[in-house]
């Protein structure tokens, strides 16, 4: 993809790009009255708004929809923000284009349907103007990644992505998982794409945004999306993550921001690091390879002694004595039972494959 990005933005060499806004649009003036105190912050570039609200439930404040339109209208005249806001239909789209919003953005319930993504690519077909295209709420690179192209495809060339977390089952202080692994191959796959990070839908809850935030722009994230209210409490949706105006400057006054590239002596002395890590990758990698070749032959021996595949006793003994001796030398539980399970489970699909050929 030949991705302009965002165009006259912002400049990604001064400060990571900020959106910031409430996440509904409630009425004229808490929108007005929001965007005149995020104006006054310099580093605030957008104002989102939602209008349409895709709800889990019926009952539930949908937007206030196409007359908040107006209101964007008098937010980019009045303060000089860009507009940004989220459509799911075509005739989303239309509305948008004909009051003048500077940047439509596809929402991640709306990215896990490609059809619904190709009928609004088609609308935005010949128009210029830039879109974000939000992750899925599963963890599919494939998939956001599929949406981008069909968003490119109508011609849009002024293209970002937005990180929002993924839904996730297990345990976790978050409301969606970071998962930061996917965003982080989407930039290695596609390094022109600009890709902005929402702290407010990963974290669900304020206290956590300056984490996230912090984290964002440690990993070269290029901006943040943040959900701001003039008074939180009162929101009418997600009134947990959104913080007011004055919040935000704190936030952004906060944040460490670090080079990208050092001085030569450093780019020298993480040269010399990298060359060590590629080394034992190398060496990690043989000792796999080689584990894997005594699995075959295991797996051979136990198909020619009729002996079952799976051995539990075996296989608690060693998860206790790999733990035991992994965390001894430092290494995360967590991680190391994440390690010996995918090991395992390769150990297993081997030994299946060698059976079926018997």
């Amino acid at each position: 993809m030949d991705i302009s990005g965002p165009g006259d933005l912002w400049n990604p060499e001064d400060f990571p790009l900020v959106i910031a806004g409430p996440c509904s649009a409630e009425s004229e003036e808490q929108v007005l009255r929001t965007a005149y105190q995020l104006a006054a912050i310099p580093e605030v570039k957008v104002f989102r708004a939602g209008l349409w609200k895709p709800r889990t439930r019926p009952g539930a404040f949908e937007g206030v929809g196409e007359k908040g339109l107006q209101w964007l209208e008098k937010v980019k005249a009045e303060t000089g923000l860009k507009t940004t806001v989220e459509v799911a239909r075509p005739e989303h789209v239309e509305l948008a284009l004909k009051h003048h919003v500077d940047i439509l953005w596809l929402g991640a319930r709306t990215v896990v349907n490609p059809f619904v993504v190709q009928e609004l690519a088609e609308a935005m077909k010949g128009v210029p103007v830039t879109v974000m295209v939000k992750n899925p709420i599963i963890p599919d690179l494939k998939l956001w990644i599929g949406a981008l192209e069909r968003v490119y495809a109508a011609g849009i060339t002024r293209l970002l992505a937005i990180h929002r977390g993924f839904h996730y089952f297990e345990k976790s202080p978050f409301r969606n998982a970071p998962m930061w692994e996917i965003p982080i191959e989407l930039k290695r796959l596609v390094p022109e794409l600009p890709i902005i990070v929402d702290p407010s839908h990963i974290c669900g809850r304020r206290n956590l945004l300056q984490e996230i935030s912090q984290k964002s722009t440690d990993l070269e994230m290029d901006g943040l999306m943040l959900e701001v209210h003039e008074n939180p409490e009162a929101a009418f949706t997600d009134a947990a993550q959104q913080i007011t105006p004055e919040a935000l400057h704190v936030l952004l006054q906060k944040l460490v921001l670090r080079k990208r590239t050092g001085n030569p002596d450093f780019e020298s002395r993480l040269e010399v690091l990298r060359t060590e890590i590629d080394k034992l990758d190398g060496e990690l990698l043989q000792i796999l390879a080689k584990r894997l070749e005594i699995i075959d032959e295991i797996g051979d021996y136990k198909r020619d002694n009729n002996i079952t595949i799976l051995q539990m006793k075996r296989w608690a003994g060693i998860i206790t004595d790999r733990l035991s001796i992994g965390t001894n030398l430092g290494l995360d539980e967590t991680f190391l039972r994440k390690i010996l399970n995918l090991i395992h489970k390769e150990s297993i699909q081997r030994q299946t494959n060698i059976f079926n050929k018997s």
